[in-house]
């Protein structure tokens, strides 16, 4: 007896033999579900193999230790900690008290017999074949058994000596050195000879070099200071290990001295996140995604798969008619032999069976291989090493069954069409006359109605972006079951064109099994490109309308701030060889201390300054008040926003462009004024004149002064703006100029001359330079100056001004591309089941006497029309969730907007401006290059001539 188990296994051999003997049309539609398949499958091997086990991440982090303890810096008081030790806070509230600071002795904690291993890092500016790199430096005995899996020795050997350091490779590779090389540091001569190379798994590319404890830090520091500049700061911790281990009550007992604690047995068994004081804690809870976001997210990850799986669906549907329209013979015989409707069904299913299990093997197997073969080059881009090939068996399965069912939903249509065939139609080769579904295109246009209502519900009530996703992905649904009725439209245009395009517009329209699928496929393509394209350029266009440049177009800015500016000379130098500079204004700084002090103090013998700010200039808004406290909320919002539109003192001051310094106080000549382009003569005579300019009329008192604060004690400083004081300092007051209104200063509060400070008994370091250029640099000088001052080793604030740059461009032309390609495929798969279904037609023009150009003309037509109704189709589905989307932002902003004018917090009270711009360029490529070069390929690849055979008897 018969079973389906019977009648299935031939349908499979069968199927599997016609795939076998259509070798081009297999690989093709084996490729489009392959590719994907391998992709994810990759993705997910990859992810899973960087996603490390409790055991491996307590290995890289911990080395054999038991717990690594550090200090909190909060004084020793009690703190809470996470399980990880990532986060810590103070057990106690400090809300009207000052926070806690401060270090405490870590060693005191640790259990009398245990092992300890000191772990330092620092950082200093080594010595390279190239000049200066910043480098982290780490004192750690990574010989010791304790230290086992921190970082791997890749060459070499570990330091033995207090004169040697290993470094890591990525170092190596940045500096120009290998080992047996010796380096140093800036202000510290000490040679140190590299003897090994080593990584760190989980930060492949950082620059370190590793020492013994105490052999390059403490004497580095001490050499650093004596050059008169801060010695830079260090974090250390202890690795320890001792029997027992550290439970979390131990961790806890810790926590009260005041050291934060990771263990390895917490992080091998964390506490139930109830015992975990941190949680308890006010706004310290552990933060877990609502119902609703993980609904939402799984909703969007359902669409995304749903939509890819759609497009390859339409894309490998007509290839599956063609192998069903050639193979309608064998299809009819098998009917005429006793063959049932199922059984046809089930042959040109198992055709997509066999594909989608032959492209879920073949996908799945190359991305076994490719990740593994490609594990090296994968780790280098991550910045870290595989804790292990993890493969899951299920996770790749699931994976591979969406093939399987990809290839059997792109054949349910040839399916059912090739079973509705009679026999006799079958036999002879006639295709039929059936009229198309007048139900499809009504549940499409439903569909498409009722996604658009949600889609502008969502943009324009709701605000929220799924619905707005969700509505448009429903909506080009709906287009897309409308597509046979869609091209039956089309076919109306017919009468008016020559004998080819009509005859290809004729033959798609009565076709439209065939046709309607690739269209429907250019058509989903199409729509994300213009969606994405659309949304882009109007972005883009709202960037352009609100950018504000930082300085005058072609102007070039670099400052240095740190160690006093010892590199800014060179900085200078590196500018002028780089670029074409015209003018070059050298600039300073006030410094408030040592030479070596940063800006913002904080050293030992560090301080810093402050631009007063008269009382009487002060907005009442932002004033300080004693005793703390905001003091605009004593004020309306009506109030509020008065005072914002009239009050000269509570408008923005800023001129806008960067930050320069405190206060925007600049030290430097006439050089600038004219780099900046102010050209006013009395400024410029003012500032000769010794004079203070000041951009800013809140910092020019009423007898035409200005003040400069010194502040040497920050504390005191620290504890006065607490309590709403003014800090205590020596305040410099200097002749000012008010620069008049409209004069445009980027950044720059106010400017003095060197000689004017220098009077005024204020000490000044360099800064760094301002410059403008004769033309805009191109990108050949730009590395040269980024290559010189990377030999510097100093952190410069590089800025060029270039006006507003788009750089999503490229994104656009990929998009359009990418859209072309699939439009290209689908239209070249129409086409050929066109031929396969037009060969009588085409014999029948030969016969009475067509050219063979025909035969080429019509085949490039058939194509265009393809690509031209789907792009045609697609450019106007991709606009409703570009234009949704926009909407939903100018809502979102228009409230944010309005709220800010209800409190009083704006004075500018004109709307924010949305644009919805259309990319017609994006629109032109695809409307007319893509259809026109789909036609063009599809002529050249067809052959003039067919070959001569008589015509089936009908």
């Amino acid at each position: 007896m018969k079973t389906w188990f019977h009648s299935w296994r031939a349908a499979i051999r069968i199927a599997r033999r016609d795939a076998w003997r259509s070798k081009g049309r297999s690989a093709l539609v084996l490729a489009m579900i392959a590719l994907p398949i391998l992709g994810v499958s990759a993705f997910d091997l990859t992810y899973r193999s960087s996603e490390l086990s409790p055991a491996e991440r307590v290995e890289r982090t911990l080395g054999a230790a038991d717990a690594r303890l550090r200090d909190a810096e909060v004084g020793g008081v009690p703190i809470f900690q996470d399980p990880a030790g990532e986060t810590h806070t103070t057990a106690k509230d400090y809300e009207d008290e000052p926070w806690p600071s401060g270090s405490t002795e870590v060693t005191k904690v640790i259990p009398a017999g245990s092992t300890v291993l000191t772990d330092t890092t620092g950082s200093a500016k080594l010595t390279t074949t190239h000049g200066l790199l910043m480098t982290e430096v780490r004192e750690l005995k990574a010989s010791d058994p304790i230290a086992r899996g921190i970082l791997t020795l890749l060459d070499g050997r570990f330091p033995e000596k207090n004169d040697e350091v290993i470094a890591t490779s990525h170092f190596l590779e940045t500096s120009g050195l290998s080992i047996g090389s010796t380096l140093s540091a800036r202000n510290f001569d000490r040679p140190y000879r590299i003897v090994g190379s080593y990584e760190l798994p989980d930060t492949l590319k950082a620059d370190q070099i590793n020492t013994l404890p105490g052999a390059f830090l403490a004497p580095y520091a001490k050499a650093v200071e004596k050059a008169g500049l801060p010695a830079p700061d260090t974090s250390g911790s202890y690795l320890v290990r001792t029997s027992g281990g550290f439970t979390w009550n131990s961790v806890k007992e810790i926590n009260t001295k005041g050291v934060v604690v990771v263990s390895r047995a917490v992080l091998l068994d964390p506490p139930a996140p109830s015992e975990v004081p941190l949680n308890q804690k006010e706004g310290w809870g552990g933060y877990a995604s609502s119902a609703g976001a993980d609904a939402a997210e799984l909703a969007s990850l359902v669409t995304v798969v749903g939509l890819a799986m759609l497009e390859i669906c339409l894309l490998a549907g007509p290839a599956f008619a063609v192998g069903a329209r050639r193979s309608r013979r064998q299809l009819g015989l098998v009917g005429a032999n006793g063959g049932a409707r199922s059984h046809i069904r089930a042959i040109v299913l198992s055709g997509g069976l066999v594909i989608g299990v032959a492209a879920a093997v073949t996908g799945t197997v190359l991305a076994l291989i490719l990740t593994l073969l490609l594990q090296p080059v994968l780790e280098d881009t991550m910045g870290q090493r595989f804790g292990a090939f993890d493969i899951r068996p299920l996770e790749l399965l699931g994976i591979a069954l969406l093939a399987v069912l990809t290839g059997l939903l792109a054949a349910v249509v040839p399916a059912v069409t090739a079973s509705r065939q009679t026999v006799l139609a079958s036999l002879t080769g006639r295709r039929g006359v059936r009229r198309s579904s007048r139900v499809l295109p009504l549940i499409g246009l439903v569909a498409l109605l009722i996604g658009g209502a949600v889609a502008l519900f969502g943009s324009m009530v709701s605000q929220e972006v799924t619905l707005v996703a969700a509505g448009s992905a429903l909506a080009e649904l709906g287009v897309v079951a409308m597509t046979p009725a869609l091209v039956g439209l089309f076919g109306r245009t017919g009468r008016w064109l020559p004998l080819s395009p009509r005859l290809a517009l004729r033959d798609a329209v009565r076709n439209r099994g065939r046709t309607a699928p690739a269209v429907a496929a250019v058509l989903a393509a199409v729509a994300g490109t213009v969606a994405v394209s659309t949304y882009m350029a109007s972005r883009e266009a709202q960037n352009r309308a609100e950018y504000e440049a930082t300085l005058p177009y072609g102007v070039v800015s670099a400052f240095v701030q740190e160690e006093g500016g010892r590199d800014v000379p060179a900085v200078r130098e590196a500018v002028q060889r780089a670029f074409p500079v015209d003018v070059r204004a050298d600039v300073g700084r006030v410094s408030v201390g040592k030479p070596g002090c940063p800006p913002w103090g904080g050293d030992a013998g560090c301080g810093r300054y402050e631009v007063v700010v008269p009382r009487a200039n002060e907005c009442p808004m932002y004033a300080t008040v004693p005793g703390g406290g905001d003091p605009a909320e004593k004020y309306t919002p009506a109030q509020r926003r008065k005072m914002l539109i009239e009050d000269w003192r509570c408008k923005d001051s800023a001129s806008g462009g960067m930050y320069v310094s405190d206060g925007g106080l600049v030290v430097g000549d006439a050089k600038l004024l004219q780099v900046l382009g102010v050209d006013d003569p009395a400024t410029v005579k003012a500032l000769a004149d010794g004079k203070i300019v000041s951009f800013n009329r809140a910092l020019v008192a009423k007898d035409g002064t200005v003040g400069i604060k010194q502040i040497t004690d920050l504390a005191a400083a620290d504890k006065a703006s607490e309590q709403g004081r003014p800090a205590p300092g020596k305040v410099s007051t200097l002749p000012a100029y008010l620069v008049p209104d409209g004069r445009k200063s980027y950044g720059v509060q106010a400017l003095m001359t060197p000689a004017t400070a220098k009077a005024a008994g204020l000490s000044t370091v360099p800064l760094g330079l301002y410059a403008s250029t004769d033309r805009l640099p191109d990108s050949e000088q730009r590395q040269k100056l980024d290559s010189d001052l990377a030999k510097l080793g100093s952190n410069v604030e590089l800025h060029l001004e270039e006006g507003f740059v788009n750089e999503d461009g490229i994104i656009l032309l990929s998009l359009a591309i990418f859209a072309g390609l699939v439009t290209i495929g689908a239209a070249g798969i129409a086409t050929g089941l066109a031929q396969a279904d037009a060969e009588a037609d085409l014999k029948t023009l030969a016969a009475v006497g067509a050219p063979p150009r025909v035969r080429r003309t019509l085949s490039g037509f058939q194509c265009g029309v393809v690509a031209a109704m789907g792009v045609l189709l697609g450019s106007a589905a991709g606009l409703l969730p570009a234009v949704g989307l926009r909407l939903t932002e100018e809502r979102d902003q228009l409230r944010y907007y309005e709220e800010s004018v209800a409190e009083g917090w704006s004075g500018d009270l004109t709307p924010p401006d949305v644009p919805i711009v259309i990319p017609w360029e994006t629109l032109a490529g695809l409307l007319v290059a893509v259809p026109l070069g789909a036609a063009l390929l599809a002529a050249l690849v067809t052959r003039s001539r067919g070959a001569l055979a008589r015509r089936a008897a009908t």
